[in-house]
């Protein structure tokens, strides 16, 4: 099982872990997670990563819906810094441990400031990565928001 997995394992939180058969030649892996799993994708949440100040050594971790964007200027207000970039691919991948299109919120290399758009707190239950492509977790924003440290904030556009 993923990092992801099993560290919600290990804290006995309630979740349903949802498989889908993904293809490598999707434009949107989170698009593509909320139609498999026929949800709608303002409840699909996509785990980003920014590099807080430009600087790549020094990431933080945006959960937003599928359905939107991250707004960088708001990502940045919620961190209380001055700007944030998105984290480049390879800065991300090392980081997290996992490949971009299968970062999960959970089981990273090293637990980083992450943010939460608040609207996941409209929804009884989330939809995100696993920790691998095809693999989704659902659960609670607020046990995803414990588990992580994370804060809530409208950082979706």
């Amino acid at each position: 099982m993923t990092p992801a997995v099993n560290s919600v394992k290990r804290a006995k939180k309630s979740y349903v872990l949802h498989e889908y058969a993904h293809n490598p030649g999707s434009a949107s892996y989170g698009e593509e997670a909320a139609v498999l799993l026929q949800q709608e994708p303002a409840r699909v949440f996509k785990t980003l990563m920014v590099a807080m100040e430009g600087n790549q050594k020094k990431l933080a971790v945006a959960v937003v819906p599928v359905s939107g964007q991250l707004n960088l200027k708001a990502m940045a207000l919620a961190l209380q810094v001055k700007k944030v970039v998105m984290a480049e691919a390879p800065a991300a991948e090392r980081s997290s441990g996992y490949i971009v299109g299968g970062i999960s919120p959970l089981g990273q290399k090293r637990a980083l400031p992450t943010i939460i758009d608040e609207t996941a707190r409209h929804f009884a239950t989330i939809y995100f990565s696993a920790g691998k492509r095809g693999l989704e977790l659902e659960m609670s924003a607020g046990d995803l928001a414990m588990l992580t440290s994370a804060g809530f904030a409208d950082i979706s556009r």
